[in-house]
């Protein structure tokens, strides 16, 4: 399928910005100025998302890619069919592809695409931001599903930092250091989660992994030792009671005290597979030579946290290898991602049907 050199460049010199998680803003104005080119009413909102509109209608579809990274710099080169390149598949190649294919207005549709920052931090401010906004008709989140494909559904996330203190000791004095009774401390949280392990299906069961541990001595006075503790957790499954139930399990013998924080939360969510908007996507496809997967992810994405505030028809949908995310081989098929814009545009070409 042919792809505008235009199309190519943008993608390309999206990748080329790095923009790491907090760090955003060469990027966000780069995409900025480029939706401006193309027609779109280009800004940059007050939690410095980029932001782009085109098109005039009833109807409204919100194109909504994150623009952020996480780090680890990687070349950016072209191999074969490939862009090679941090950021490549998650989440700037959707993101992209959700310009290409508003660049060429629908008659009736206002589409915004929003290049969203902090996705890949705790803080989703970009998306939470825009929550506050009106809900639209549709929303779409930018990421990689495969062309193909179509995602409905991620599991939520909860992350714990767990702060141990105690007086100092002499280092050869009797019983456990803050470091054991740190680790001590992890095995009884997570043997706490095992009744929610034992699904048939992975995307049913609840994960729990210890993402962090520092121990150490502190200030000669005071020991001190932190947790964080990382959950993906299943529709059906509250991490509020998580996170009382590690409270509970936060208790040691001689002293030491332990103070649990939320860094994180997102509820899982699920939407509708017989939406318009799911509906268009499989029609979008078929025409264009495929037949329609829907995905469960155990990861998250922004649609954790758009979706119980705007409650409108939305998927998850990118051209890309989900695999590839957050590696050192990140690549994203070209070809893929010309496919990925003419299904959009077919989408978005139904957005204001009636019957679908």
């Amino acid at each position: 399928m042919a792809l505008d050199p235009a199309d190519l460049a943008l993608v390309r010199g999206l990748v080329e910005i790095p923009s790491v998680s907090r760090r955003e803003g060469d990027a966000v104005e780069w995409l900025a100025a480029r939706m401006g080119e193309r027609g779109f009413r280009a800004s940059v909102d007050d939690a410095g998302n980029a932001v782009g509109e085109i098109g005039n209608g009833p109807v409204h579809v919100v194109l909504f890619g994150h623009i952020d990274t996480v780090p680890g710099e990687i070349a950016v080169r072209i191999e074969g069919d490939e862009l090679v390149g941090r950021g490549a598949v998650d989440a700037k190649g959707p993101l992209a592809a959700f310009v290409a294919a508003a660049t060429k207005p629908v008659p009736g549709v206002r589409i915004t695409v929003v290049g969203a920052v902090e996705e890949e931090s705790p803080t989703s401010k970009g998306a939470r931001y825009r929550a506050t906004q009106r809900a639209p008709d549709w929303c779409v989140i930018g990421e990689p599903s495969g062309w193909s494909a179509v995602t409905v559904a991620y599991k939520g996330r909860l992350t714990l930092d767990l702060a141990l203190t105690r007086e100092a000791r002499h280092g050869a004095s009797p019983g456990p250091t803050i470091a054991e009774e740190a680790l001590a401390l992890w095995e009884r949280v997570r043997e706490s989660t095992r009744i929610h392990s034992g699904t048939a299906r992975s995307f049913e069961g609840l994960d729990c992994r210890l993402e962090g541990v520092e121990a150490g001595v502190g200030d000669g006075l005071v020991e001190r030792a932190t947790l964080r503790i990382g959950y993906r957790v299943p529709p059906g499954v509250d991490p509020g009671e998580l996170a009382d139930a590690a409270a509970r399990f936060a208790k040691t013998d001689g002293g030491t005290r332990v103070v649990v924080t939320t860094q994180g939360r997102e509820e899982p969510v699920r939407t509708a597979r017989t939406t318009p908007l799911a509906r268009a996507f499989a029609r979008a496809i078929a025409a264009a030579g495929g037949q329609t997967t829907f995905k469960e992810k155990s990861g998250t994405s922004d649609m954790n946290v758009l979706f119980p505030v705007w409650r409108c028809p939305m998927v998850a949908y990118g051209p890309g290898d989900s695999r590839y995310d957050h590696t050192p081989i990140e690549r994203l098929s070209i070809g893929e991602y010309a496919r990925s814009i003419t299904v959009l545009r077919g989408v978005l070409s139904r957005a204001s049907d009636r019957i679908i």
